[in-house]
This record gives structure tokens, sequence and C-alpha cells, in this order.
């Protein structure tokens, strides 16, 4: 029984806990990470630099093509009364899904890939980038959204395009507009989410899975 104790105790002396089990506690000496110094409120340097125009107009571009994609999806699927013609609900979440994907993929190492004014201001109040910039993104994104939009309006006719509705999201039967909203606001929250998680400073140290399911909830 002695023996038993003995080996334990060397046991634990060979094999000690350095953190608690289970969590992932760091010292600020351990740190296998840089956290980056919060953005500055205003940063007028940013005016000057052809990378902070260069950044809106890829945000302006990926907006654009995003609706552009994603509305003519949509219209192509409510137009057809039998659906069998159509690449149907599974089609419309992968034109959104992919080409988030796709945009994500093309713009991050020039904008940061948000294209959405939600993650902007979500990367905003975490102090991820200045308040010019962030004013910046949201008006090229929303000029995006506008010119995507109206190129799909132009295509198909004014009359068409208020008849099918513009592609405009609707709320099924049997659900309310508050169960809409409740579900745009866990969409929207599990978004921005992913962002964070992906931009994180611990996540290539740590290795940290980052959810992608998010990408068919824009």
């Amino acid at each position: 029984m002695e023996g038993k104790e003995e080996d334990v105790r060397l046991g634990a002396n060979k094999f000690p806990e350095r953190q608690p089990i289970g969590t992932a506690a760091q010292s600020q000496d351990d740190k296998d990470y840089t956290e980056p110094p919060p953005a500055p409120l205003f940063e007028p340097s940013e005016l000057t630099s052809w990378s902070f125009y260069r950044a809106g107009i890829a945000e302006f571009v990926a907006t654009f093509l995003f609706l552009y994609i994603s509305v003519l999806t949509v219209m192509g699927v409510v137009k057809d009364k039998t659906k069998c013609t159509t690449v149907g609900i599974q089609g419309i979440a992968w034109a959104f899904g992919g080409m988030i994907f796709a945009l994500v993929y093309c713009t991050a190492g020039i904008s940061g890939g948000h294209i959405n004014p939600a993650v902007t201001f979500g990367l905003f109040l975490g102090r991820k980038l200045s308040l010019t910039r962030a004013i910046y993104y949201m008006v090229m994104q929303c000029l995006g959204a506008i010119c995507g939009a109206g190129v799909v309006k132009g295509f198909m006719g004014k009359t068409r395009y208020g008849a099918l509705g513009g592609g405009a999201n609707s709320v099924n039967h049997g659900y309310t507009k508050g169960d809409g909203l409740g579900a745009e606001i866990v969409g929207t929250f599990v978004l921005v989410y992913t962002v964070f998680s992906a931009t994180d400073a611990k996540r290539s140290a740590r290795d940290s899975h980052v959810p992608v399911s998010s990408i068919f909830f824009n």
C-alpha cells in the first residue's frame, strides 16, 4: 500500500500540472502569441494611404458581386411555380455560401473581407479598426449592394423585378415577424463571432477550430 502511494507521489512529481486541467489558462509570461494593440478611434494618416481606398474599392466590388449573384439566384427560383427547373432552396444556400466563401478569400488580404456592415460594426466595437475605416467600409458596402441590386433590376425590368419581390426575404407561413427577426439576430451573431474567431491572435498559436457554418447565414 505504501509502495503504491510512493508511485503516485513520484508520478505527480514527474508530470506536474502547470495549469488547471480542462482550461486554456495561461500566464502573461507564457503567451505564445502577440495581441495587437487596439486601433485608434481616428487615424488621419489613413486618408493619405492608397491601401485605405483600395480596401474600400474591394468592399464595394465584393458586395456588388454578392448582391448581384444572390439576388439573381433567388429571383430565378421565385419566378418558377414548380421549382423543378431551378436550383431550388439548396441552390440558393450554395449561392450565398459559395459567394461569401469566394469573396472573403479574394478580399481578406486587401480589406479583411467584411462584405457586411454588421461585421464591420462588430470589429469596430472590438477596436479592430478605426472609426474612419469603419464608416468608409459601411458606405462602400451599402453602395455596392445598391448597385448590385440596381443592375439586377435593370436586367429583369422594373415590372418583373417588382412582381418577384426583388429577391427580398419574406417570413414563411406559420412564423411571425419576431421569429424572422430572431433568426436574423442569431445568424448575424454567428457570422460576427466566426470573423472574430478567425482573426483572433490566439488562433494561430492554439490551432483552434473556427466554425464555418456561419458562411450560410449571411
